[in-house]
């Protein structure tokens, strides 16, 4: 089978498609699929640097954590799938290829009004951000929610399903376009955070704090998150893109009685990934079986446009989810 597969660690010209070996057949309860399309995350850009490597048991050099595409064959226990079936989920790496390998209990049915390209901007943003703000954060419809970095795949995935539920959305980014973009998705309060970071005293004039903070950014906003939220107040750490180190006043987080909560789905368990997957199916499928919410797509690539696709999600040009069609 074709595999993106990564040289040598570094820069994008390391990428090349490869001919590399066919997982086996599926067992017990595996499921072999076809892969359709794959889209790309900014974990993908780490491990190519090799500054984040594959768990044990994935795929080194061939990257990929979400995936959409038709299932081929299945193990002899597996329960809820046929070959023919249109699938998506999540995996710890090698999505961008031919074909994956993975676990019935990772799989989750396209809906029939998503084609291929739209369902494999799904499962890593909204399965992310469902797990974040209700699962960790336990956001209730009447609370309030801050984004940091809004207009990223998981940030605009939480900003609908927040929406989904009447819930009032405060929304940080860089550029000016993408919190405009934002508002059609129903973003109540837009910061522009490319010179200031003193989100804080916005929200603080606004509605005093924020009941959760979906952090996709990491070190820089750790001091203000801490001022921006509310009483008991729940701090979602997920991404880290703008350091991973931070000091901080211990005394607003004792008075507050604040939640401070880290979070990665690609380190996780199966059980646990299966445990989020299973719970994306009830509670979020439906929203994109009825319309409600929709896949954020920026760009689509083709399988040999890699090294483009990986230049241009470093552009941080980006509005939405990067998809690979292969």
């Amino acid at each position: 089978m074709k595999a993106v597969y990564i040289k040598e660690f570094g820069g994008a010209e390391n990428l090349e498609i490869r001919e590399v070996e066919n997982p086996p057949k599926p067992k017990e309860k595996q499921v072999l699929v076809r892969v359709k399309a794959s889209a790309l995350n900014r974990a993908d850009i780490l491990q190519r640097k090799g500054f984040y490597p594959a768990p044990l048991g994935f795929p080194e050099r061939i990257p990929g954590l979400e995936f959409a595409g038709e299932v081929v064959e299945i193990g002899e226990n597996v329960a809820n799938f046929n070959p023919n079936n249109r699938v998506f989920g999540v995996t710890a790496g090698g999505a961008q290829a031919d074909f994956l390998l993975t676990e019935e209990i990772l799989l989750a049915k396209i809906p029939e009004n998503l084609s291929f390209t739209q369902a494999a901007a799904v499962p890593e943003a909204f399965i992310t951000a469902s797990d974040a703000i209700f699962t960790n954060g336990n956001l209730q419809t009447g609370e309030s929610l801050l984004i940091h970095a809004v207009g990223s795949g998981v940030g605009l995935a939480a900003l609908q399903l927040a929406k989904a539920k009447n819930i009032k959305v405060f929304g940080t980014s860089r550029t000016a376009d993408k919190l405009e973009k934002c508002a059609e998705f129903g973003l109540d309060e837009a910061i522009l955070t490319d010179v200031k970071s003193n989100f804080s005293e916005i929200i603080k004039d606004k509605i005093g704090g924020v009941d959760v903070i979906l952090d996709l950014v990491g070190a820089r906003f750790f001091d203000e998150n801490l001022k921006s939220l509310a009483l008991k107040g729940r701090l979602i750490l997920v991404g880290l893109v703008a350091g991973r180190k931070a000091e901080f006043d211990l005394g607003i987080a004792l008075s507050k009685r604040l939640k401070i909560i880290g979070t990665a789905l690609r380190s996780r368990s199966t059980a646990e990934k299966a445990e989020a997957t299973q719970k994306f199916i009830k509670e979020v499928l439906p929203l994109f079986e009825s319309g409600k919410i929709v896949p954020n797509i920026d760009r689509v690539f083709k399988f040999e446009e890699i090294h483009t696709a990986h230049e241009y999600l470093e552009s941080n040009k980006s509005f939405g989810k990067i998809i690979i069609e292969i």
